[in-house]
């Protein structure tokens, strides 16, 4: 279980998080939705110890991710993370990409490490691009080896920060495929996302940011057909 409690988070006078309370169970899909810069992205942030935090707690599985002494790299192999861009190394194969962390991080052998990423790049259908260098793969398909990269470190729970948002239109669907599976194979995920369709279908609960603060969460039923707050009822009216 992730669990967040009186998160505060700030950029010198800029007060982008202001007291998040938050649970997420094992297998839950929870969608984080609302305005840029109310906030989503910097509590991916903070809860796989990419930013530290200013008060509060974020607690993974038992582990204090921000106390003293938390070996922070071995935590966040429990956490899988892809950004909005995918960052893959230009002058390794798609393979080789894959490969990289469980060959260092995990210590594997390089014929396993192999194993275990032509496995995952199956698992994002990718199989039949292992010996292809990134370069040579469009937009969505690289997004989908970041996905693979990430799995490959056989993570507890998986935080999408935007995953779709530098994708052409033509190319979202096929990212947002994949992590349906994934959703379906029951990993636990955390995902900001601009995709309302998404977050109507696939979630469990929809976490609405407002400001800095989470204004409302709840069933997907609830956030898009009966939502109590004004401001998560004129989002949703604007992006729609």
């Amino acid at each position: 279980m992730i669990e967040i409690r009186d998160l505060h988070k700030k950029f010198g006078a800029l007060h982008v998080l202001k007291g998040i309370d938050l649970e997420v169970q094992k297998g839950e899909v929870l969608s984080v939705i609302g305005a840029s810069g109310s906030g989503k992205s910097t509590l991916l942030y903070c809860i796989n110890g990419l930013e530290p935090i200013h008060q509060g707690r974020v607690v993974v599985d038992g582990t204090d991710v921000h106390a003293k002494g938390t070996d922070v790299n071995k935590l966040r192999q429990k956490l899988g993370m892809v950004f909005q861009q995918w960052n893959s190394f230009p002058h390794l194969t798609v393979l080789e990409n894959v490969a990289l962390a469980p060959r260092i991080v995990r210590g594997l052998s390089m014929a396993e490490a192999r194993d275990v990423a032509a496995k995952q790049l199956g698992h994002v259908g990718l199989g039949d691009k292992l010996n292809s260098y990134p370069n040579a793969l469009s937009g969505g398909q690289q997004q989908r080896l970041a996905i693979a990269r990430a799995l490959a470190m056989e993570p507890d729970y998986m935080l999408f920060d935007e995953a779709t948002s530098a994708l052409d239109p033509e190319l979202v669907g096929e990212v947002l495929d994949t992590m349906r599976l994934l959703a379906e194979e029951g990993m636990t995920m955390i995902c900001v996302t601009h995709e309302m369709g998404f977050a109507r279908d696939v979630s469990d609960r929809v976490a609405f940011f407002h400001q800095g603060t989470m204004e409302e969460i709840g069933p997907p039923a609830q956030i898009f057909g009966d939502a109590q707050s004004e401001h998560t009822r004129r989002f949703l009216a604007n992006v729609r």
